[in-house]
């Protein structure tokens, strides 16, 4: 068929955590700075043969037949993003598969399976299936730590999850605001509460107010991955 041809494509999906609360709490201007913002982060970080498919609200799709490109894309991502001050965290999914590209676009279950990871994923998280952990080995200095298979709505099985860490990675020291979700870096918080034993901080005082006159809307189960350090 003219225009249409079946390709296997490493494929990367990333969704800016918590872009619904920085919305509501911040406003719409605040919110499409950051999108914009995280754009042209992830068109900076590409690594040669990676390019952006698509990109749509607060997540972008990128794609390249370099499994190792792609997994360096990731990467250098969540690293620019966490040393952006005040910007909501990222999460991440990585898999590879056969794709069909017809009129400039890409469709096939892959790609499906990649958002699955992406929305498992917690904030500042890179997950990856058995064949990019497989691809990757010993090599640029990341390790694929094997977490468990997890069943996905639509996926006829239980997929084995990798999670990526750098072997010797220095991470920017932050944590996340309970109320608009973005990093908080532990030298650089406007205000902190502490509430139930755990010690929680704010990008600005406005963000502490509401969250001191109900915490219960913001604070998350242990379970999901909250935010708020341990004293």
């Amino acid at each position: 068929m003219s225009g249409v041809r079946e390709i296997d494509l490493a494929l990367l999906i990333a969704d800016l955590c918590g872009y619904t609360a920085l919305t509501e709490t911040h406003g719409a201007l605040k919110a499409s700075e950051t999108v914009l913002r995280f754009v042209h982060l992830a068109k900076s970080c590409l690594d040669p043969g990676v390019s952006i498919v698509d990109s749509i609200g607060d997540e972008v799709f990128c794609s390249g037949a370099d499994t190792l490109a792609v997994v360096r894309t990731g990467l250098r991502l969540r690293e620019a993003i966490e040393r952006e001050p005040e910007f909501p965290r990222v999460s991440i999914g990585i898999h590879r598969g056969p794709i069909v590209e017809r009129e400039g676009r890409l469709f096939g279950s892959p790609i499906n399976l990649t958002a699955r990871l992406t929305a498992h994923a917690i904030g500042g998280q890179i997950l990856c299936t058995e064949p990019i952990a497989r691809a990757l080995g010993a090599s640029g200095g990341v390790e694929p730590r094997s977490i468990g298979r997890q069943q996905f709505k639509n996926v006829t099985y239980a997929v084995p999850l990798f999670e990526l860490v750098p072997v010797s990675e220095k991470r920017v020291a932050a944590t996340t605001d309970p109320v608009c979700r973005m990093q908080v870096a532990l030298d650089d918080d406007a205000a902190t509460i502490g509430h139930d034993g755990v010690t929680y901080r704010f990008c600005s005082t406005e963000c502490a107010r509401l969250f001191a006159d109900a915490p219960g809307l913001y604070i998350l189960a242990p379970a999901t991955g909250g935010p708020g350090d341990k004293p």
